[in-house]
């Protein structure tokens, strides 16, 4: 399984896409998702690693208007490290985990812990980061356990 991400430029976590394969079609789904996705502007500039199937799903989604002419593809190995870094803390739980036995089971609880990430870096609303009070308290209310 493969999991795309996206994260903006102040590494705020945006959308992410669990996927059985690494091919146009799946980038083309995720891309989608992405820009479907509330979030305050359009992309300038979207940066991605070095796979071939990136460059056509982009082609694909501008012939169909679906992004905006202005925005570029921009492939590099290494300008992407927000990703990886905000990536790094999602590999390091499943590999505690021993990975995923089937393929039902990743997509919630990669939605769990993507959650908690955000919860984490203060993307939920009227929860700041670092205000462990008001982070136990959403929880709490999330899962109806009293505190």
């Amino acid at each position: 399984m493969y999991l795309y991400r996206a994260v903006d430029s102040q590494g705020n976590t945006l959308e992410f896409l669990l996927s059985p394969t690494r091919d146009a079609q799946a980038a083309k789904r995720f891309f989608s998702k992405a820009l479907a996705a509330p979030h305050p502007s359009t992309p300038r500039v979207i940066t991605v690693d070095k796979n071939a199937a990136y460059p056509k799903a982009f082609k694909e989604l501008k012939a169909e208007g679906i992004l905006p002419d202005p925005c570029e593809l921009r492939q590099s190995k290494y300008l992407n490290n927000f990703v990886e870094q905000d990536h790094r803390f999602i590999k390091r739980l499943v590999k505690l985990g021993m990975g995923f036995f089937s393929s039902e089971t990743p997509w919630r609880t990669l939605q769990g812990y993507e959650a908690m990430n955000m919860l984490r870096k203060g993307q939920m609303c009227g929860v700041e980061k670092g205000d462990c009070m008001k982070q136990v308290a959403c929880i709490a209310s999330l899962f109806g356990v009293s505190v």
